[in-house]
């Protein structure tokens, strides 16, 4: 019934916020789905969840400090540490995720995105949030699309990024 993702890297990508951000930081998990990076590094930091569709916001309620039953493409918010979009980018037009991106950029330190490659989805479970349009997604494409971006950790299945420092 919630989004979920493929398990590659999650305990790199643990392991190398916990090294680069003291504990409390303040995280923004964007698209939070079941709850993935809550259970990841709730015990660490200070987690708030974007959630557009709303069985996924109340599903996830008391897992973050907050839970905010919006869309990314209209949610307005100030300033996080880090802020993670993780299967968040194939469900929006590249345009929107572009502008998406660029609204959160100057609002953190640090930007996360996991992204799934060459990927088709349709709803799921009558959920056209789950919809994929940009199932073309290589780590060339990504890169090409969004130029601020560089790889973390990936594979011939999926990829992290982390905004050029």
């Amino acid at each position: 019934m919630h989004g979920g993702s493929y398990k590659f890297f999650k305990e790199d990508i643990r392991n190398y916020l916990i090294n680069k951000y003291p504990p409390k930081s303040t995280i923004l998990d964007v698209g939070a789905g079941s709850g993935t990076y809550a259970l990841l590094l709730g015990d660490y930091f200070e987690l708030d969840a974007v959630e557009v569709y709303k069985p996924s916001a109340e599903y996830i309620e008391g897992r973050y400090r907050k839970v905010y039953n919006e869309d990314i493409r209209d949610f307005k918010y100030k300033r996080y540490d880090v802020i993670i979009f993780g299967d968040v980018l194939e469900h929006l037009e590249v345009n929107e995720a572009q502008k998406v991106l660029g609204y959160a950029i100057p609002r953190c330190n640090e930007i996360i995105v996991a992204v799934p490659y060459q990927y088709k989805q349709g709803a799921i479970y009558g959920n056209d949030y789950e919809i994929h349009k940009q199932d073309d997604l290589t780590p060339e494409k990504v890169i090409e699309r969004y130029p601020y971006l560089e790889l973390l950790y990936g594979n011939d299945k999926y990829g992290y990024y982390r905004l050029l420092p």
